[in-house]
């Protein structure tokens, strides 16, 4: 299976110590595969030891896998970025019910 991989996604690999070949195991024998935030994208994810890597991809008009970026992140990790301040706002609202009674 041929992939390509952007001059970001190379940077990116660099900058955070991945190798090709790591990336390539991720796409080719994901744990999972998510929806990217770019239209048409994917996001493949693999676990190895205490991290998980991630790899968007996205097919091009020639039908071939373009990865895009590609990163680590804590598998320890509970809850999301985007998750954080909603369950900080909602016990902040609890806490004030709380103490409005």
């Amino acid at each position: 299976m041929n992939l390509i991989f952007t001059n970001h996604a190379i940077t990116r690999l660099y900058n955070r110590g991945i190798s090709q070949e790591k990336a390539y195991d991720v796409f080719a024998n994901p744990d999972g595969q998510l929806p990217g935030k770019i239209p048409g994208s994917v996001k493949f994810y693999k676990g190895y030891n205490e991290q998980r890597i991630e790899v968007v991809a996205k097919k091009n008009d020639k039908n071939q896998w373009v990865v895009l970026s590609c990163w680590t992140r804590d598998k320890n990790r509970k809850l999301h970025r985007y998750q954080e301040p909603l369950l900080q706002k909602l016990i902040g609202k609890l806490v004030k019910k709380i103490f409005k009674a």
